[in-house]
């Protein structure tokens, strides 16, 4: 997602926006790329991956339209907090995940599993 009025033949980082939250691209919150400019940010990618991976939700009940590979999924998904038609499904979530592990420059790394208390 970019920002309104961005300049396609100039974007800029913080002209591209998290799908799911609206944040900016920044040095400091890696942003993955999904198809047609689709983006998740890292928060919201923690978030996902902790939700659905880690806390069997699944906020797409059934048969939805992913944001970030564009395909109509019925695997597990979450949804974004501010714009429920914005979901990602689980494949993409761990397919992200893999992703941004893989550069070490950005210190991202996939949330645990709480531990049983």
């Amino acid at each position: 997602m970019h920002k309104p009025g961005t300049d396609p033949l100039d974007v800029q980082m913080t002209d591209v926006l998290c799908d799911y939250c609206h944040r900016e691209w920044t040095e400091t919150i890696p942003m993955i790329e999904g198809h047609h400019g689709s983006c998740v940010c890292g928060r919201c990618l923690s978030t996902a991956y902790a939700a659905v991976v880690h806390g069997g939700i699944d906020d797409g009940h059934g048969a939805f339209k992913c944001r970030m590979c564009l395909e109509e999924r019925s695997d597990a998904s979450w949804a974004s907090p501010i714009d429920s038609e914005a979901l990602v499904c689980l494949r993409c979530i761990k397919l992200a995940a893999r992703a941004l592990e893989k550069d070490p420059d950005l210190g991202w790394h996939r949330p645990e599993a709480a531990a049983d208390a």
